[in-house]
């Protein structure tokens, strides 16, 4: 049984989210002034914090199992390091193919020096909104068959295209539990996986 307190929490998550959602579609002239309150209250009441989203391949092993997980994912409506931290699973847009997602370990935002094992690359410091994003699995090398797909490859990728924080993680009917994030984040997002979890409809929707 979900807490007074945790429903709290989990409120003003959700009104948080409903506003920034809102003020975004507002900013882009999608919707008016008298939408703008309709947009953030229509949020509130209807609207869910996660999603379901399926991952397969080795990249995020063992965070995500080799043959694929169900994840529940948090949605971000606008990412910067006040709402994303390093250390967290993300869902991101594939910076090759927009309509394709990558899930990723955020290892480094603005302002960080980057140094390469490689003697050859030059150091150098990401900029503003820029990220940087590795697979979990370290016995993949990724200029080799592009086998783990992350920064190493394709570089510093834009803060804007992250999409979500992985909260779950379902490997098995038997086999899942909440995602390592960094500590802010789990403390963050802990009332809304109490609320959003469903176990149950995990294992309905995972592909086995």
């Amino acid at each position: 049984m979900v807490s007074l307190s945790t429903w709290c929490r989990y409120l003003v998550h959700k009104i948080e989210y409903s506003f920034t959602l809102g003020w975004k579609s507002y900013k882009r002239g999608q919707i008016s002034d008298r939408e703008l309150q309709d947009a953030v209250w229509k949020n509130v009441f209807q609207g869910k914090l996660t999603y379901l989203h399926w991952s397969k391949g080795e990249a995020m092993a063992p965070t995500i199992g080799e043959q694929g997980g169900t994840l529940l994912v948090r949605k971000i409506p606008s990412a910067d390091p006040g709402r994303v931290f390093v250390g967290d699973v993300i869902v991101m847009k594939d910076p090759d193919d927009s309509d394709n997602y990558l899930v990723r370990r955020l290892a480094a935002t603005e302002g960080y020096e980057m140094m390469s094992k490689d003697e050859k690359d030059e150091p150098f410091v990401l900029e503003k909104d820029q990220c940087w994003v590795l697979a979990d699995n370290e016995k993949l090398k990724p200029k080799v068959l592009n086998e783990a797909k992350d920064s190493r490859l394709f570089g510093p990728v834009p803060m804007t295209g992250i999409v979500g924080r992985v909260i779950y993680c379902l490997r098995t009917a038997v086999d899942h539990g909440p995602v390592q994030n960094s500590h802010y984040s789990m403390r963050k997002d802990s009332p809304v996986l109490e609320v959003e979890l469903d176990v149950d409809d995990m294992v309905k929707n995972h592909k086995s």
